[in-house]
């Protein structure tokens, strides 16, 4: 299971309203890719499928997360920084073994 923070979720329920979306599933998932092997993606989806993710409620926020990925994301803390060096989300993944410089991509 992932933890989304709440300064996190109240983040993309802005963006969700800005875009005028409406009611969307924040959808939390592994990719094959960057420096180290794998990266991060944070997208919407319309609706979420109980068979093959695993799907929460947290801050309001529908999450769902593919049964492939939940393998490599369990524990993991998706948070938001806003900071004058830099703004974005940020994943806390205890299961990380290595990472590249920049945090977004790594290796299990």
């Amino acid at each position: 299971m992932i933890i989304v923070t709440e300064k996190a979720a109240g983040e993309i329920k802005r963006v969700l309203a800005e875009q005028s979306m409406g009611e969307k599933v924040l959808r939390v998932a592994v990719a094959g890719g960057g420096c180290s092997g794998f990266q991060y993606r944070l997208g919407f989806d319309d609706a979420a499928d109980a068979a093959k993710d695993h799907v929460t409620e947290q801050h309001g926020l529908k999450v769902a997360v593919d049964k492939k990925s939940d393998l490599y994301l369990d524990g993991t803390t998706v948070d938001f920084y806003d900071g004058l060096d830099r703004r974005g989300f940020t994943f806390n993944n205890p299961n990380v073994q290595k990472s590249c410089g920049c945090g977004s991509s790594f290796s299990v």
